[in-house]
Parts: C-alpha cells; structure tokens; sequence
C-alpha cells in the first residue's frame, strides 16, 4: 500500500494526510475517493468520456471477420484477425501495435501482405500472436519474397510472433528486416495463464476452440474505465483538453496519487482530480470475438466463460438453422446457435458476423434468428 503525503487540497475537508489508496483491476480504493457525488453534482451532469478502446468490424457482414481496436487519442491500435483489410486507410494499419490471429484460413491471414507492406519502412515492433503454427506461417509469407534491398540502414522492424495454445506459449519467434527477416527464436511473454498480452491499461485473454484446427477466440479487458465529470473540473477551474489523456492513462495504471500534472502553467495532483471527482472509475469495458467454430459443448463453454460479462461480442453467424447439418460439416455456427452462446454468456451487446455468402439478399432472416435466441 502507498500513501498520499500531506497536501492542502482546494476543497478541505476531501481527503486527510496519508489517506492510504490501492489500485486494483477494475477499480481504486481509497476511502475519500469511493465517497458519493459532489453536493449539488447529479448523474446527469456527469461529461461520460469515451472508452479506451472503440471496436469496429472493417467489413461488411458477408466478407472476412475482421475488428479494429482503435485506441482513442494515441496512435495505436489492434486487430482480432488479419483478413480483408482494404477498408482500412494506410494511416490506421501502422497504427496497429498487435494482431490476434484466430487461425490461418485465408480469409482470416490474407490481409498479412497489406500489414507488411505499410509497415515496413516503420521502425518499430509488430507484433502478432495466434495458434501454433502462426511462426511457420508467417516464416513461409516472408521466404515467398526477395529482401536483398534490405540491409543494415534499413529501418528496423521487428516481426515478434507468438504461437499459443492452452499450456501457454508453444513457441516463440522474431523477424528482424535488417536481418532479411531470418528467423530468430525468441523468449516468451511472462504473462498470467490464459493471457497473451498483459498492458499496464488492459489485457487480452484467448480461448481455443474447434474448428477442424485450432482457432482462437479473444477477449479485451479494459483494467478501469476512467470518466470526466466537466462540472467538477470547471470547480477546479481546469479546461478540458488533451491532458485529460494523460490524466485517465495514469489512473488506468496505478500511478502515486501525488504524481503531479501539466495543465498550463499549474500542476495538479493526480488524488486531487480523484478526490474533486473530476475523474471517476469504474469497472474497464471487456470485449469478445469469437468466430469459426463447430457447435460442441466445449466450444459453448470455452467461448461463454471468454465472454462472460462482455459489453460487446462479435460472434459468427453464418448460417440459418434451417442448414445445421451443413453449418456443422463446415464446423461453423448457425445464427440460432450463436445466439444462444451469446445469450449464456450473459453479454450485454452480441454483434452477429461471417455470414456464408449463400445467404446473400436473405442478411434479414440470419439477423432476425441470431436476434430471437439472444
């Protein structure tokens, strides 16, 4: 436990000397700070400032899966799959900090070749983590190419790949342009079981499901979720602006509630944004994806335990219950079926996706079941 140590703060009264604090996953402990509204602050007053992350599926509904995790206000961003990626501008792509791959069909790896390309004048490290065999994937996309313009002034990326399974990381590798992209073996990430990206902000877990090979289904987990109350900051008689940014990332990460910060001339104390109420937290937002699987009970489990409690699921839907025996020979879901899982994993939004293209002029009725089992 840290402590905060004496200060004066501009309403008496809010928070003594050595007020103890604990940061925890969803959300900080301190006696002061959990105490109710302002006098005279109601909910309705209460500026609710965007999530962390804002998910967008890139394509249309009957094209490859495909969402990007776009980070508000930084330049970064993820994606859970690496299909399709053509709606994406060149400016969003080398944003991108990770990719989840869910498997190596082509409609889920095809977008590989565009990632590369638009990232590769970029100093910097890639990341990319899916099922076993995404190494040896990945090694055979970069052999199909000739690397002899690369060489030691070249910008330095980095292509860090992850295979993982449920014992954890099997195998681990990186790729390096100013080594050709050679293969190198490289050490794992020393993260919690079930976890294939621990962040200071959020974290990503993955569930293995089957769909006649290996595939993966992921879920983000935002560690707080962080809120501005405009009415408190124009008691403080601060201005809303692009160091509320820096405010909300130092409370998702635990930072000494006296770290001090720069608005304008002043500096502010983190605990007196929290004390004042200017910023609140909450529990952080979790989002699932989930997609090419067979209807089993394991697969039903697996997915409902991955996005128990999830603001958001995407989920594949590709065909109407009327052709479950041929949704199961393609080992996919139905739309009844993939309502039913989101509907027992309790979700508060389901976003149904994937759907076959044999349905095509007929997206109402895929709709329609998916909505009647949710």
């Amino acid at each position: 436990m840290r402590t905060i140590s004496s200060w004066q703060t501009r309403s008496a009264g809010w928070l003594a000397s050595n007020q103890q604090y604990r940061p925890c996953a969803s959300r900080w402990t301190c006696r002061a700070v959990r105490s109710t509204l302002l006098p005279g602050t109601s909910s309705s007053r209460i500026r609710r400032m965007a999530d962390l992350v804002q998910p967008k599926l890139i394509n249309e509904p009957f094209s490859d899966p495909v969402l990007f995790l776009d980070f508000r206000f930084r330049r970064r961003a993820l994606l859970f799959d690496l299909g399709y990626l053509t709606p994406l501008s060149a400016r969003e792509i080398v944003r991108v900090s990770h990719v989840f791959v869910s498997h190596m069909h082509m409609d889920h790896f095809v977008g590989f070749d565009r990632l590369l390309r638009s990232q590769l004048y970029q100093a910097t490290k890639l990341h990319l983590m899916g099922p076993p065999g995404l190494g040896d994937a990945v090694e055979a996309k970069l052999r199909a190419y000739s690397w002899n313009l690369l060489g030691v002034n070249s910008a330095d990326l980095v292509l860090a790949v992850a295979d993982w399974g449920p014992s954890g990381f099997v195998r681990c590798s990186q790729f390096r342009a100013r080594a050709a992209f050679a293969r190198e073996e490289a050490e794992p990430p020393q993260v919690p079981s079930g976890v294939l990206l621990e962040d200071a902000e959020f974290r990503v877990e993955a569930a293995m499901l089957d769909h006649g090979i290996p595939s993966l289904a992921f879920a983000l987990q935002e560690k707080v979720r962080v809120d501005v109350r405009k009415s408190c900051l124009d008691r403080l008689g601060l201005p809303v602006g692009a160091w509320l940014t820096e405010a909300k990332r130092l409370v998702r990460s635990g930072d000494a509630l006296d770290t001090k910060i720069a608005v304008g001339s002043r500096q502010v104390l983190l605990a007196e944004l929290l004390v004042s109420h200017a910023l609140t937290t909450g529990p952080g937002q979790r989002i699932a994806y989930a997609t090419d699987l067979i209807y089993s009970p394991q697969n039903v489990a697996n997915v409902a335990r991955l996005a128990r409690g999830a603001k958001q699921l995407f989920i594949e839907a590709g065909y109407l219950d009327e052709d479950q025996a041929l949704a199961a020979s393609k080992r996919h879901l139905t739309a009844a079926q993939a309502g039913d899982i989101a509907r027992a994993a309790g979700v508060a939004r389901a976003v149904p996706m994937h759907f076959s293209s044999r349905y095509l002029g007929r997206e109402a009725e895929l709709r329609r079941e998916f909505a009647e089992h949710f």
